[in-house]
């Protein structure tokens, strides 16, 4: 029942099959096999690729079989189709474009089980990628927040050097009028005069300047400082809902990137050992001498081919003996004077009816 059901996947005629040897029925069995084994790998390598991309086993199951199915007609087309004649030059011909066929399906198939065989380097490869990215990403969004705090900070430094500025000449001129009373400058003389009472008002007056200038500045810096704060807080938001769009960068483009970038010898070798699979149904009938069932097929095929050429000969002689038949027969009756006769009379009568006919309906009509 199994070499049956493999004879059914080599799309071989099963019936002209069972009138052959043992052996060319295990042959044929074989081919069936690698055909049936290569569409359950393309089935776990569709839906491992499409589960990377819905993220859904049953939908990946679902289209998984259908690709496998898909895979399955193509391989049991190909095989079928390609038939054992005398020269292996037209045979190889005639394989060619299903081998051409076969390649692009060994590669469908391979780069889907490649990734889950190295799925953790290639993990590793994400990881760095997203990190990059993740950096990228803060750097980039950084661009639009960091030229407005570095405005805002150097608003702030310039606020506290003007704060700074007037400090340092609140204590000069503290020191000025320290330095009258003390008798250390300006007038030298010791006590506190009309001199040191100038500059004292004058020092009072700064420091009230300067209280009013700390408060002045000190708000608006808390103010600056409110939007450093709350631009800082919208970069982080921005950092943070962009990382979930880093963090799902693992998707099947992503995936094949990343197998790139790994080294290709591996790769290349599963390549080659699906290629085999794929192409060994077509390799093997292209080898493989001329058997029994190619010889019966062929006589079968042959068989009908020349009976719808026998028949198609026969209807054209039919039809051209009947044209010159026709053509002879109504040739001589051109030639019969009676029958000239008989329809020049059904003529004229005929004329005589229409030319009556005419006549009373005219004749009606004037009444």
């Amino acid at each position: 029942m199994i070499r049956r059901f493999f004879v059914l996947c080599s799309g071989a005629d099963a019936t002209l099959l069972d009138t052959c040897s043992p052996g060319e029925q295990n042959k044929y069995a074989g081919i069936g096999a690698t055909v049936f084994f290569t569409a359950v790998m393309a089935f776990i390598a569709g839906a491992y690729a499409l589960y990377t991309v819905f993220d859904n086993v049953y939908t990946a199951i679902f289209f998984g079989l259908i690709w496998g199915l898909l895979i399955f007609n193509l391989d049991r087309f190909i095989v079928s189709t390609i038939k054992k004649r005398d020269r292996f030059r037209s045979e190889f011909l005639q394989a060619t474009p299903r081998i051409i066929l076969a390649v692009i399906i060994a590669v469908v198939i391979s780069k889907p089980l490649e990734m889950k065989i190295f799925e953790k380097e290639i993990n590793q490869v994400l990881l760095e990628q997203k990190n990059a990215l993740t950096l990228a990403n803060k750097d980039q969004i950084a661009l639009q927040y960091t030229p407005v705090i570095e405005g805002l900070n150097q608003d702030i430094s310039n606020l506290k050097a003007e704060i700074s500025a007037k400090e340092a000449e609140t204590n000069a001129l503290y020191d000025t009028y320290i330095a009258e009373a003390e008798g250390r400058e300006g007038t030298l003389l010791i006590g506190k005069g009309p001199v040191y009472k100038e500059k004292r008002e004058k020092h009072d007056a700064t420091l009230l300047e300067l209280r009013e200038l700390k408060q002045a500045n000190n708000e608006k810096i808390a103010n600056l400082e409110g939007e450093i704060a709350s631009l800082q807080q919208e970069y982080q938001v921005a950092v943070v809902d962009s990382q979930p769009i880093i963090d799902g960068f693992d998707g099947l483009m992503a995936r094949i990137n990343a197998l790139g970038a790994l080294p290709w010898f591996p790769s290349f070798f599963i390549f080659l050992l699906f290629l085999a699979i794929e192409t060994s149904p077509i390799v093997v009938k292209l080898l493989s001498p001329k058997g029994p069932y190619d010889l019966k097929l062929e006589d079968q095929e042959s068989a009908v081919e020349t009976w719808v050429m026998q028949k198609v000969k026969q209807r054209r002689a039919v039809l051209a003996t009947d044209v010159a038949l026709n053509d002879r027969i109504y040739g001589e009756i051109q030639e019969e004077e009676a029958v000239y006769a008989y329809k020049k009379a059904k003529a004229e009568e005929l004329l005589r009816l229409q030319a009556d006919t005419f006549y009373d309906i005219q004749v009606k009509s004037l009444r």
